[in-house]
């Protein structure tokens, strides 16, 4: 089961927060066809926020056909969003956290970090538009 978090600091709004933590998850096979989402209550206890911010993010979710809520009963995933690269996953990862430790070892903290990845990224991105 999924353990939602979240950053107070990001200036997303915590029901996106929860909507794009419930899409990795998905992506990266962590949570599969049939499993439960944790319940609003359960959530909204953890979180310590609004029941509301909790219900949007499942109702956006089930908007986009990735879960479905049973009343009484719990919200469940439908749809996963792996695909064959799946495979791919590990040795990317291994790869990353390799990369990650040079960072740190450079004297990089997690917000240079993050924003040092997330520039890179968007470059990149931009560069394949172009």
């Amino acid at each position: 089961m999924i353990e939602f978090h979240l950053d107070a600091r990001s200036g997303v709004s915590p029901y996106l927060q929860l909507v794009h933590q419930v899409r990795h998850a998905l992506r990266l096979g962590l949570l599969r066809e049939g499993d439960q989402l944790p319940t609003v209550k359960d959530v909204v206890a953890r979180l310590a926020i609004n029941p509301n911010t909790v219900l949007k993010a499942y109702r956006e979710l089930e908007h986009e056909g990735l879960v479905a809520a049973r009343p009484g009963v719990g919200t469940f995933v439908t749809r996963t969003l792996t695909n064959a690269s799946l495979a791919a996953h590990e040795p990317l990862r291994r790869e990353l956290r390799r990369w990650l430790a040079k960072a740190r070892l450079a004297g990089l903290d997690d917000e240079s970090i993050e924003a040092l990845f997330s520039t890179t990224f968007r470059g990149a991105a931009e560069e394949d538009i172009a």
